[in-house]
């Protein structure tokens, strides 16, 4: 059994967000950029997956700048067998990350993709739906458990009202949510393995896929600062500047 997992290189979630002078986008240059933290869930299901020898090979896919390749590393350094890096320097929204991803599948026949469930970057969270889509392949996502049968995957996922199962026959798409598992930490002999596993480098050209935006960002912005709160001495204070200030009662 083949599982697929794509992973994304964003800025790191520990740092804080500057928006760019001109408001033309977020600062990026000489920011600290790592995995995002669903793909790290992801890949860590896919490896958990290998290690009770329920799969036999993890493929980890990227798409991005050359620079991709060091999240890729990551990935094979925590137990990921090979990589696939889709180099490009174009700004690559959903649709064309699902399209590049179903040319993927259809050269590699992986019997499981495995997805985090959004980026912690642009928080679309379309990427596993729209490749479901394209593929005709059953989904299941926020998975909170993943549990594999004969040829089938029961796929527990959180939803509004709780918690629902549902039953997915292979080939099939997951996308992770955080109480999925704890993502491992890759050991310095293991990052040092990792620099010897097979990587390959392709581009959007080779699946036909065009990648040019369809969206264009007009202007970003930072959130309006909060203003200071203020003390009252009483209930029946409190109670008048929610109904006469804050107007929410």
């Amino acid at each position: 059994m083949k599982v697929l997992v794509a992973v994304k290189r964003v800025i790191d979630y520990n740092v804080k967000i500057r928006v760019k002078s001109d408001n033309t986008g977020v600062e990026t240059a000489n920011v600290k950029m790592s995995m995002n933290p669903f793909d790290e869930i992801a890949v860590e299901e896919a490896i958990r997956l290998k290690e009770a020898g329920k799969a036999d090979e993890v493929v980890v896919v990227s798409m991005g700048e050359k620079k991709c390749q060091e999240t890729i590393r990551t990935a094979l350094a925590m137990g990921g067998d090979r990589g696939i890096l889709v180099e490009t320097d174009e700004d690559l929204q959903p649709l064309a990350v699902a399209k590049i991803l179903k040319g993927i599948v259809e050269k590699e026949n992986p019997d499981m993709i495995i997805l985090g469930k959004q980026a912690i970057d642009d928080d679309n969270g379309q990427t596993g739906q729209m490749l479901a889509a394209l593929l005709g392949w059953p989904q299941g996502t926020f998975a909170s458990k993943v549990e594999l049968g004969d040829g089938s995957v029961n796929v527990t996922r959180e939803v509004d009202g709780g918690l629902q199962t549902v039953k997915l026959s292979l080939p099939a798409i997951v996308t992770s949510d955080l109480r999925l598992n704890e993502p491992r930490y890759a050991a310095l002999p293991n990052i040092m393995k990792a620099k010897k596993k097979p990587l390959d480098t392709v581009s959007p050209a080779d699946f036909g896929v065009d990648v040019t935006p369809r969206l264009k960002v007009l202007k970003v912005e930072e959130p309006a600062a909060r203003s200071a709160g203020v003390k009252v001495d009483s209930v029946a204070q409190l109670v008048d500047k929610l109904k006469n200030e804050a107007k929410v009662i």
